[in-house]
């Protein structure tokens, strides 16, 4: 999906009305004409309110059909298809154009997560926990590729990935129980706890924090 539109977005088209740059967009849910869909999750349109079909457009259909609206041109990708689109006024399309830094931002971010799935494969064998890491605390990430990456926190043995996981919130209940079991056992096999007072990492056996000098509960 996003190298389509990467794609769509290096494409140049043009207005044959105005020669102006053509606008990619949204397609609306519903197609005017026939009440169905476009076939495209993307037109490219003309958004100048120069172009001599949408300056004209407001006379015609006044004149023809006795409604207020113009027309813009627009192009389905990946097709021959071509329309000139009714719209009832002048913002129609505008605030539906694909922003281009938003879509190379989910663009690189699609590319980390790949790269993060890809290095859970060696990241115990190579001790690296940045991948697991960037995989938990990625919401937009599977769940059962999250799942995935939480059965990986013992094996590591990492207690720096302790403080990143206690401080994210966790939106599915399945996965966060799955992450806190991993840590009481993470602390576990290297005999800490967590101080009830203020959080650090503490020795099991210790019956005063040594970081906020808190007795605590044999």
């Amino acid at each position: 999906m996003l190298s389509t539109l990467l794609q769509y977005l290096e494409e140049k088209h043009c207005c044959p009305h105005c020669s102006g740059d053509l606008s990619l967009c949204h397609a609306p849910a519903v197609h005017v004409g026939d009440g169905l869909g476009w076939g495209s999750e993307y037109l490219f349109i003309c958004l100048n309110d120069t172009c001599p079909l949408f300056v004209k457009g407001w006379d015609y259909i006044a004149n023809q059909y006795g409604h207020v609206g113009s027309y813009r041109y627009m192009e389905i990708p990946n097709s021959k298809e071509t329309y000139n689109m009714m719209v009832v006024g002048r913002e129609a399309f505008t605030g539906s154009i694909i922003d281009i830094e938003d879509v190379k931002r989910q663009s690189e971010r699609y590319q980390r997560q790949q790269e993060a799935l890809a290095a859970l494969d060696t990241c115990v064998e190579q001790k690296q926990s940045a991948p697991v890491l960037a995989i938990l605390l990625d919401d937009s990430v599977s769940i059962a590729d999250r799942k995935r990456a939480a059965s990986l926190l013992v094996p590591l043995n990492e207690i720096s990935c302790i403080e990143p996981l206690r401080n994210h919130a966790f939106k599915d209940p399945h996965l966060e129980q799955e992450v806190n079991l991993a840590i009481g056992q993470l602390l576990a096999n290297n005999f800490l706890k967590e101080c009830p007072y203020c959080a650090e990492l503490i020795k099991a056996r210790a019956t005063v924090c040594k970081h906020c000098q808190r007795e605590l509960a044999a």
